[in-house]
Parts: C-alpha cells; sequence; structure tokens
C-alpha cells in the first residue's frame, strides 16, 4: 500500500514540475516510434557465423520483409525515414536478386511496378517478374498476369495473363475451369477482332466515296485552280493517307486474328479415365499361355506454336488407333498436339494403368531435337508448346521418358519413335541378334522363356539423323511401312521380325526420294530390359 501511494505522489510531482505541452509531446512520440515498429520494412540481416573444419567465416547478409521491431531485435539494417524512397528499398534487394533469388527479385519488381514516390516502370517490373516467375515464383507468377490483364509495361492479353494466373495457382494447363476460362476470353478477343475489322471496313468504304468524290469535281473543273479546289486536292491527299495507314491496321488485325490459336478440348483426363476401367481388361491368350493386357499411349504432336508445323502425325495416330483397337485388342489413349504437361502427366499416369504381366505401347510422331550437354549427347520429345532451338524450353528430354519406362511395372514395353534423334531415347548399339532374321517362336518353349523376361525396346525412324516426315501418303515413309506391315500380319510377330520387314521398306522408299534414312531398333537398358521381346497377337489368333 505504501508503495502505490508513493508511485502516486511520484507522477503527482513529475505533472507539476513538467509542462504540460512537453509531456503530450512525449506520449505522441511514443505512440509514434510503437508505431513505427508495426511496420513492414526491407531489413539487412547481418551475414552468420559460420564453422567449416578449423575455419570461420561470415556468410554475407540477408534481405528480408519483417517489422522494424523484428529488424532490431534481429540486428538488421533498415532505413528509419524515406522508406518509401526508390533507392534506398532497391539497395537492400538488388544483390540477391542479380543473384538469382526470386523472392529478391520479385521484391525489385514490386518496387518498380509501386515506384515508391516516383513514376512506376512497369517494363522493368516485368523483367524482373519474369526472372522470378520462371524460377517458378508464385507470387512473381501473379504479379506478371496482373500487368498482362491490365496492359500495364506490355501488349494486353488476357489469355496471357490467364495462364500466369493457371501456374501460380499450380493449376494444370488443361484444368476444365482454366480451359473454360481461356476460352471465354479467347472468343472475346475473336469477336473485338472481327468487330474491328467490321468497323475499318465501313471507314475506308467512307473515306473512299470522298476521295473518288473529291477526284471527281477536281477533275471536272477545267478552270485555273482556285483556294477552295486546293484545299480539296490536299484534303483528298490527307484522305488517301489516311485510307493507307487504316489498311495498314486492318492487315495487322487479321493477322493477329490468323494466328489466334483454335481451343482444344481438355484431353489431360485420358489416361486416368482408362485407370478407372483397367480392372475390367481381359488379358490375351496364346497357346494357353497368358500374354497380359495391351495397352497403347498414341501422341502425335503436328501444329507447332513456334516451330514448323507437321503434315502426317495426326493421320498417323489416327490409322494406329484403327489398327491397334480392331486388330491386335489394344485399350488406346491417343495425346493429339499435346503439350508438355499432357505428354508428361499421361506417361506419368501409366504407372497406374499397366500392370506386372501387362504390354505397353508408346507411339510419338512430331518434332525431335538434340542438344549437347557436358560432353553428351540428349534427344527430346518437343511437345506444341516447345520454344524453337536452342532454347528448350518444355521440350521432354528422353531421360524423362527412360526413367518411367524403368519405374513401369509393364512386363513388355515397346517405344515407336517417328522424330528427328529419336534413336537418343537408347544408346545402346541397334539389336544384335538380327542377323538377317529375327527369332522364329513356333518353339513354344522359346516362346514361354521370352514371356518371363522384361522387355524394354526402341524401335526407331531414323537413328540420330533426321527424318521423312512425308513420302507414305497421308503418313512418313517410316509410319506407313509400320502400319502396313501391321495391318497385313496374319501371325504372332515379334518386335524384331516387324523391324526387318520395315527397315527395307523404309531404306527403299527414302532411296525412291534422295534421302537416307534407316531405322534403328535398340534395347533400353537403363529402362530395365531384360532380353524380353515385344509381341503383337492378331484378335483371331489363339
Amino acid at each position: 500500500m505504501t508503495k502505490g501511494i508513493c508511485c502516486s505522489v511520484f507522477a503527482a510531482l513529475v505533472a507539476t514540475f513538467i509542462p504540460n505541452s512537453l509531456a503530450a509531446g512525449e506520449a505522441r512520440n511514443t505512440e509514434s516510434e510503437r508505431i513505427a515498429k508495426l511496420h513492414v520494412v526491407d531489413c539487412l540481416l547481418p551475414g552468420q557465423v559460420r564453422r567449416l573444419g578449423q575455419r570461420t567465416f561470415l556468410s554475407p547478409r540477408r534481405p528480408i520483409k519483417t517489422t522494424a521491431a523484428d529488424c532490431e531485435i534481429r540486428g538488421g539494417e533498415y532505413v528509419a525515414f524515406d522508406r518509401a524512397d526508390y533507392q534506398t528499398a532497391l539497395k537492400v534487394w538488388m544483390e540477391a536478386a542479380q543473384a538469382g533469388d526470386s523472392e529478391a527479385q520479385t521484391n525489385v519488381g514490386e518496387i518498380f511496378e509501386k515506384g515508391l514516390g516516383t513514376t512506376p516502370n512497369y517494363e522493368a517490373a516485368v523483367m524482373w517478374y519474369e526472372r522470378a516467375a520462371h524460377q517458378g515464383n508464385t507470387r512473381a507468377q501473379f504479379n506478371l498476369g496482373t500487368l498482362y490483364e491490365l496492359g500495364n509495361g506490355v501488349p494486353q492479353n488476357k489469355i496471357i495473363a490467364l495462364n500466369w494466373y493457371r501456374r501460380a495457382w499450380g493449376m494444370a494447363e488443361d484444368d476444365l475451369m482454366f480451359s473454360s476460362a481461356a476460352a471465354r476470353e479467347q472468343e472475346v478477343l475473336r469477336q473485338e477482332l472481327e468487330k474491328s475489322l467490321s468497323e475499318k471496313d465501313a471507314q475506308l468504304q467512307i473515306l473512299r466515296d470522298q476521295v473518288e468524290k473529291l477526284t471527281r469535281d477536281l477533275d471536272a473543273s477545267a478552270e485555273a485552280e482556285s483556294a477552295a479546289q486546293a484545299a480539296a486536292r490536299v484534303q483528298a491527299e490527307t484522305l488517301a493517307k489516311l485510307i493507307a495507314d487504316i489498311e495498314v491496321q486492318q492487315e495487322e488485325t487479321r493477322d493477329q486474328l490468323s494466328g489466334m490459336p483454335e481451343t482444344r478440348e481438355p484431353v489431360m483426363q485420358a489416361v486416368k479415365e482408362e485407370v478407372a476401367r483397367a480392372e475390367e481388361i481381359r488379358p490375351r491368350m496364346y497357346r494357353e499361355l497368358e500374354l497380359g493386357r495391351y495397352f497403347a499411349l498414341l501422341i502425335g504432336n503436328e501444329h507447332y506454336g513456334a516451330l514448323d508445323d507437321l503434315q502426317t502425325p495426326l493421320t498417323d495416330v489416327s490409322r494406329a488407333r484403327h489398327i491397334l483397337e480392331t486388330k491386335y485388342d489394344f485399350n488406346v489413349v491417343t495425346i493429339e498436339d499435346g503439350n508438355n504437361i499432357e505428354i508428361m502427366e499421361a506417361i506419368n499416369d501409366l504407372y497406374d494403368l499397366v500392370g506386372e504381366n501387362d504390354n505397353l505401347l508408346i507411339f510419338y510422331a512430331g518434332h525431335g531435337n538434340r542438344m549437347h550437354t557436358a560432353g553428351s549427347e540428349i534427344g527430346y520429345w518437343l511437345p506444341v508448346n516447345a520454344d524453337a532451338p536452342p532454347r528448350n524450353t518444355y521440350w521432354v528430354a528422353n531421360e524423362f521418358i527412360s526413367g518411367h519406362l524403368a519405374r513401369s511395372k509393364a512386363k513388355r514395353v515397346l517405344v515407336v519413335a517417328d522424330s528427328c534423334y529419336a534413336g537418343l531415347l537408347s544408346t545402346e548399339p541397334t539389336f544384335l541378334m538380327l542377323g538377317g532374321e529375327s527369332p522364329q517362336y513356333e518353339n513354344t518353349n522359346f516362346f514361354r522363356l521370352k514371356l518371363q523376361k522384361r522387355a524394354r525396346l526402341l524401335l526407331a525412324s531414323g537413328g540420330d539423323r533426321p527424318v521423312l516426315d512425308g513420302g507414305g501418303g497421308n503418313h512418313s515413309v517410316f509410319a506407313k511401312a509400320f502400319f502396313d506391315e501391321l495391318e497385313k500380319n496374319e501371325s504372332l510377330l515379334a518386335t524384331p521380325d516387324l523391324f526387318l520387314k520395315v527397315r527395307d521398306r523404309v531404306e527403299v522408299a527414302a532411296n525412291s526420294l534422295d534421302f537416307s534414312q534407316q531405322p534403328d531398333l535398340k534395347t533400353i537398358k537403363t529402362a530395365g530390359h531384360e532380353v524380353g521381346d515385344f509381341f503383337f497377337v492378331p484378335r483371331e489368333l489363339r
């Protein structure tokens, strides 16, 4: 009780001797300081003292966003005043951003976008957001989407904006919600462009009528040119220039309209739908031997965004599906004009579809390419959204494919690749057991032995060289030979025997076109090959 009285007395004495205005000022200062410590600042934390063996060293300083109070507690540095200053904020984040830190790059982008007391620099913001977005920073992806939606620093494009939003949300490219929104925006843009063309047509017609009338009136006058006639002539020349400008704009609009991609229906659920009914599929039998179930993933890429279109892949996929389903009882999934996500997810989803005694055929027709990296040569399948070489963004590397083949539970896998450099999927030499004839499987014991072994085989259209896209009517020379041989076959057909027939036909057809092309049959050792074979068995054959 005594202590309480003393404190009260002391407070009263302070109030007596200190002017009221000074006390109020100090109270306001205390409140401002408390608020200031709650603000989020660009804090530069001190480096950490680290030890490596017998050596002690100090790591670089680390920029973070935190409250001023937290920054002080952790011994960090921040600008106490002028927090909205452009230069002081950049100073904290720029070093880490230039070193490749995606969070720092995003913060730098936001500094440029906000302007911080000066005019926003949207172009610089786009540059830093893109660097971070391509590293997978979701905040940068979303921020970049907003700039495309508003047209700040980039041409306004709501479809590109949707794509960046989709990536920020982690949605698949063919997610139904995203596909519907993209299709909607695409249709709106198409209608706007068509309306613009129609309006320009009307403008041009009015201007041409005016020019024609002015020219007719001028030509009809035989008298010396008056001031009014001179003005009319200038007006006619001005209108002619305006017509030329509108025609240029109209052509640009037509180019933009014709360059719009057609919206495709989502296809990514194809493999997942097959998984749901896979249990209903019965294994194939031959001479009382169970061959397992037969599955095929057919990929045909024909219409590319940044590369030349091809002529035959979609026709190849259509014919392959018909033959495999009707003649050989395959359960078929197709990917037409697939992007990298569609192709990679389809290959990944095969793991849940194909069982331990099953057969899997993967057929790919489309662009292929190769790159030299660290002394080795890597082959790629190119999805329709692939960048042109040398940028390998979105390319599907052979290592991805072979890695999934190694993971697959399937007993027998055959990859048929009709693309340039398709043979790079395997680094193994050409199939050694082919001396001119393939092994015969009339011997049931030999066939039984082969069935017990895993097979991982690659039938490539042209090794590690470019191949013909056409030359086979509606198919490439390789695809035509491959389909024709499957279609006319009426017996058990092992892949080595099929290869010999296809190889001979392709060589002859390519030579007739003054082109050298020789298919390859290889094992994919790194994917778990065990000297097995892949067999095609017609439906009627039991």
